[in-house]
């Protein structure tokens, strides 16, 4: 089951931490009381909602995956177990003074080399920020970046500008390929002083070009495709930035209808 998944690593190590929390019990013992018990003390922690609903849906997944392959037959505890229900979070993106700012702090003040290009990349593209450092000199070809090996595992091409694709060529060519280089990102960002919600820094360059795509008069279908979202659902985050987003509701709703409005 596990070896299907392309972060199975990652999610063995959180579900083995969940199972601390819970005290390691026996899978057909664990009890829906015991699961909101938990759940319970660890949003008393601090933990918040959505970390909480990825334990639970990795602990889904898992009583599921054995029950599919015959290893168990008894019902799992989270049957009755509904998810919590969370606001949707807003998405924060840089204004264009804000992307001078940040791209003028990055070549004033970074050491990394790879810093300034990987986030033209991900401004230009809405590419994650790893799959910007994936990118090699054979997969930069006819103005077009191709994203393999990526999220939801389809490949995706992207055409960029002939300014960033003189660049980009030529960077690969000098240094060979891309370090990690997220975390002199993130310094650059704080010496910015650009401010952003906790956790959002990571992906405020792909939320940022969604938007202004959007902003700009961009088609939500081209977005879905560009971003390689699986769903247009994730995509939707962003329609109402359209510059016509629900306009009709200022000459259709009652009000204008009574008096003019």
């Amino acid at each position: 089951m596990g070896f299907q998944l392309k972060d199975g690593l990652r999610r063995k190590n959180k579900l083995i931490h969940t199972c601390a929390g819970l005290g390691n019990p026996r899978a057909d013992k664990l009890s829906p009381k015991e699961l909101l018990n938990y759940c319970f003390i660890r949003t008393e922690n601090g933990t918040s909602g959505k970390t909480l609903n990825n334990e639970l849906c990795y602990l889904n997944s898992l009583y599921n995956g054995l029950k599919s392959s015959g290893e168990i037959l008894y019902s799992k505890a989270l049957a009755d177990i509904k998810m919590l229900k969370l606001d949707e979070r807003e998405l924060f993106w840089l204004t264009v003074e804000e992307i001078r700012t940040l791209l003028n702090t990055i070549e004033k003040f970074s050491e990394n080399p790879h810093v300034l290009i990987l986030t033209k990349v991900c401004l230009a593209t809405g590419a994650r920020w790893g799959e910007a450092e994936s990118i090699t000199v054979r997969k930069v070809i006819d103005h077009k970046i191709t994203f393999s090996q990526t999220k939801n595992a389809k490949v995706r091409a992207v055409p960029i500008s002939n300014g960033l694709n003189t660049e980009l060529v030529g960077h690969l060519e000098e240094f060979g390929g891309f370090s990690n280089s997220i975390s002199a990102f993130r310094r650059a960002f704080v010496k910015s002083k650009i401010r952003l919600p906790k956790g959002q820094a990571a992906h405020v360059l792909r939320h940022t070009f969604a938007s202004h795509f959007m902003m700009n008069g961009g088609n939500i279908l081209t977005l879905q495709r560009t971003l390689g979202h699986s769903s247009i659902n994730m995509t939707m985050r962003y329609s109402h930035l359209s510059p016509d987003h629900l306009l009709e509701s200022i000459n259709l709703n009652p009000l204008t209808t009574a008096i003019g409005y």
